[in-house]
């Protein structure tokens, strides 16, 4: 994967549930902090998104398991745009067991950018646009 690196963390040992692995919803929390570090590469910054009164908003998203984690594990995730719309974006995470350069999980999201205000979907900048384009790459 061609990619940027927008996460690196640790596992704690309570994102880990009673089997002993961490738990589905931290998989979710890392995938959403990774989601905004890309976001905020293309120009949708906090900043930006506070001015505007605008936000983005996931309306998809599947994520496969592919290996366990555990406390103590470094992870980081790499993302990568596939599409540029209108109104909203699709992108892919990986995330990896940094110490054994293993796969642990992989998220592909659709996300809508919306006018906070109207509480609907709205086009993204030219700018802003024209940044995610330049950073697209196929689907793998």
């Amino acid at each position: 994967m061609s990619d940027l690196l927008t996460y690196r963390g640790t596992v704690y040992p309570w994102h880990c549930d009673h089997v002993g692995h961490m738990n589905v919803m931290w998989y979710v929390g890392k995938f959403d902090e990774a989601t905004w570090s890309l976001l905020l590469q293309i120009g949708l910054t906090p900043t930006y998104l506070r001015e505007q009164q605008r936000g983005m908003a996931a309306v998809q998203q599947n994520i496969s398991y592919k290996r366990e984690l555990h406390a103590g594990d470094v992870v980081e995730v790499r993302s990568r745009l596939i599409e540029i719309r209108e109104k909203g974006v699709r992108f892919v995470h990986e995330m990896r067991n940094v110490e054994r350069d293993e796969v642990a999980a992989t998220c592909e999201l659709t996300g809508i950018h919306m006018d906070r205000v109207a509480r609907k979907a709205c086009p993204l900048p030219p700018a802003i646009r024209a940044a995610a384009e330049r950073l697209v790459t196929a689907e793998a």
